[in-house]
């Protein structure tokens, strides 16, 4: 199947000269769906995968997803404040300044292998931190699924020691 047909473009968004490539038709499309989580049963055999981490939050559809298809669970990794109880928080660089992303305390034991799932991989910027708060709270990176890679943003470099599929570049 042939995805890149299924997602959109949108110049100038969210602001001009980005050229934004929307995955949103895709979540219309059954055969879509199921085709996305076949390809990373490819990668990701079931029992090195005991959760995956949905980053916020179009992640957390594909992690959604692929949580089903392996009967697994699925946890959310989040922008700051927006998670109760108690929260782990790493703050890292972006292109335009700082952000802070957290994962609750207690949805990780040590040890447990985790897929971090995004709907996009740019600079590496938030994988990265991503994978970095997932270790911080114990947890095992089994790799990183994408939908879309933009691979002239060169964000495999930041996830390179870690194993990762991205389903279309451009």
């Amino acid at each position: 199947m042939n995805l890149k047909e299924k997602i959109s473009e949108y110049p100038n968004f969210p602001k001009k000269g980005i050229l934004f490539r929307d995955f949103s038709p895709i979540l219309k499309d059954p055969s879509a769906l199921s085709f996305i989580a076949d390809e990373f049963t490819k990668i990701f055999h079931p029992k090195d995968v005991d959760l995956f981490a949905g980053v916020e939050s179009r992640g957390f559809l594909l992690a959604s997803i692929l949580a089903i298809r392996y009967n697994k669970g699925m946890i959310m990794i989040r922008k700051a404040g927006k998670l109760p109880g108690k929260t782990t928080k790493l703050s890292y660089k972006i292109e335009y300044g700082k952000d802070t992303l957290e994962i609750q305390k207690d949805t990780i034991k040590d040890g447990q292998r985790i897929v971090i799932c995004d709907d996009l991989l740019a600079t590496g910027g938030t994988a990265l931190a991503s994978a970095k708060l997932i270790e911080k709270v114990g947890g095992k990176i089994t790799g990183f699924a994408f939908i879309i890679e933009l691979t002239e943003l060169g964000g495999m470099k930041g996830i390179s020691k870690y194993k990762f599929k991205s389903l279309v570049k451009y």
